[in-house]
């Protein structure tokens, strides 16, 4: 019987928490009003996550498994989830329980309403430090006056989709995958069940600072051209002050004044100005960077093995539209 409800789970270096989440997916899956499946996506794990996943895919038809033949990223992992799953309506889920597996419900309640996109608010966030608290609500204070998408604070990819919804998601064929805002770009039918975010039921977060901050630009980019229109208007008040000065230079020149003293203020002004320059070319560069790799056009991911489906998958999923076609 065809699955209504798929369950997708990226998986990386997580064997301590593993147990305890295959017991309450098994629940929530018991408890659910009709057959579900549960796709365990293992994203290049270093531990024995693998092997217990790929144990518990064959000893258990409602469970896939996917190895990815080695990181490829949260973003894309979820994306290869999504791409294989079967169900009419779609959850996405973290593995070390801070998404509780049982506010589904909630959220099934919301998509038999109607609802075709069912994300979930953190009311509170525990057991993560205040720098991070601070630092997450400063970037989506960001991201919301930047972007032109209105994209929730306080969401992360905790949400149920349907599948109408999700071909749309699908056959997006950008590279550089920020899911929760390109869920809000959709557009759709959208609603929000708010929860506690509990901390974490064992070992540690494989968001480090430098990858939060990638995620963070790559949200940036991907859904605003602000920074670009920032470098235009900064360089031309930067070229207007310039001009300014120039015109002040020559008129203190006309009257004879001594600019033995301002070397300093101009090498000053000097550095000031190749700094902005630099910064500038920079920005530039993210976006021309950006466009190199969407016209490279490799697979989005590789497929080393995988257990639990009933026919085998393409060693490598290619673009947006290819995996809407699968899916």
């Amino acid at each position: 019987m065809s699955p209504v409800y798929s369950l997708v789970v990226p998986i990386y270096n997580e064997e301590a928490v593993l147990p305890l989440l295959l017991r309450r997916l098994d629940a929530l899956m018991d408890a659910l009003d009709a057959p579900a499946e549960a796709i365990l996506v293992d994203d290049g794990s270093a531990d024995a996550s693998p092997i217990v996943l790929e144990a518990k895919a064959r000893g258990d038809s409602r469970y896939r498994f996917i190895r990815l033949s080695r990181n490829f990223g949260h973003q894309v992992a979820i994306t290869t989830g999504m791409a294989r799953a079967a169900g009419r309506a779609v959850i996405v889920m973290d593995a070390d329980l801070q998404d509780p597996p049982e506010v589904v419900l909630d959220m099934v309640a919301k998509w038999k309403e109607g609802v075709q996109v069912v994300y979930a608010e953190r009311l509170t966030r525990e057991g993560e430090s205040r720098f991070k608290r601070m630092t997450a609500d400063l970037f989506y204070r960001l991201l919301g006056g930047l972007s032109e998408v209105d994209i929730p604070r306080n969401v992360g990819d905790f949400r149920l989709v349907d599948r109408q919804a999700l071909d749309a998601f699908l056959a997006m064929p950008e590279r550089d995958r920020f899911v929760r805002g390109m869920f809000a770009w959709i557009g759709f039918r959208q609603a929000v069940v708010k929860f506690h975010r509990p901390p974490r039921a064992a070992g540690e977060t494989k968001y480090s600072l430098a990858k939060m901050l990638r995620l963070a630009a790559s949200g940036v980019v991907s859904f605003s051209d602000a920074p670009l229109r920032l470098a235009l208007w900064a360089g031309l008040a930067i070229s207007s002050l310039a001009i300014l000065y120039g015109l002040w230079v020559i008129a203190m020149w006309t009257m004879n004044a001594d600019f033995a003293r301002g070397w300093s203020s101009i090498a000053v002004l000097v550095t000031f100005l190749g700094g902005a320059n630099m910064l500038m070319t920079g920005v530039l560069g993210v976006y021309v960077g950006r466009i190199y790799s969407e016209v490279k056009r490799r697979p989005l991911y590789v497929v080393e093995r995988e257990a639990g489906f009933a026919a085998p998958a393409a060693e490598s999923a290619g673009r947006g539209e290819a995996a809407a076609r699968r899916a």
